[in-house]
């Protein structure tokens, strides 16, 4: 189906604060009301978000015309994480869930993360698929990305002492995958790799 009203988010981050405004354009030839019902800041992989306490709003919106609604939060009480945006509407009555905007994070105190890399080269067998090779763990101050090797992209799941380290994003090209997640804690001490379809995980040690 074609979009008929774009919705984006642009913002700003402050120490305590990020300050922005909902962009709302028609994107078809037609004019439409969209009801912004409500938004909130929700972390990536976590429970129902926080309210931005937006009060609910009806807007007629033009072909090519911005319409702005502006918004301000406090990240103060926010944990250490990735957080993104999300919107309940209406257009023209139907109602939809959007994610506008990029994602932005909470630093984790950089005495907690792990710092650089860690060599793997090992591989998960897939049931009636290839393999998939692991190659290294890159990790860093807001992520860490796992780099693999396979003929098709893999879905990868990754544990930490237990507890599952919500993935960003993946990407593949030219037989080579990258999966960013979570970063890496010096508190932990396992990391386990699974792939969907794959006959058992990969435990790693972490140094």
């Amino acid at each position: 189906m074609q979009e008929q009203v774009s919705i984006r988010a642009h913002f700003e981050r402050f120490p305590a604060t990020v300050k922005g405004a909902f962009v709302l354009r028609g994107a078809d030839r037609d004019p439409h009301q969209v009801q912004i019902r409500s938004a909130s800041v929700r972390e990536v992989g976590g429970p129902p978000g926080r309210s931005l306490d937006l009060p609910p709003i009806t807007l007629d919106v033009a072909p090519n015309l911005d319409l702005f609604v502006p918004f301000e939060f406090s990240i103060t009480e926010l944990g250490s994480g990735w957080y993104g945006l999300e919107c309940d509407v209406a257009i023209d009555g139907r109602q939809e869930t959007v994610s506008p905007g990029r994602r932005f994070t909470v630093p984790w105190p950089r005495a907690s993360v792990r710092r650089g890399t860690i060599a793997v080269r090992k591989t998960l067998q897939v049931d009636d698929g290839p393999k998939v090779l692991i190659d290294q763990i890159d990790c860093g101050a807001d992520s860490s990305r796992v780099l693999y090797s396979a003929e098709k992209p893999a879905d990868l799941r990754l544990t930490a002492d237990g507890s599952r380290v919500p993935v960003l994003e993946a990407a593949f090209e030219d037989e080579r995958g990258r999966v960013s997640a979570y970063p890496l804690l010096k508190t932990h001490a396992r990391l386990v790799i699974e792939v969907r379809g794959g006959r058992g995980p990969l435990e790693l040690p972490l140094p």
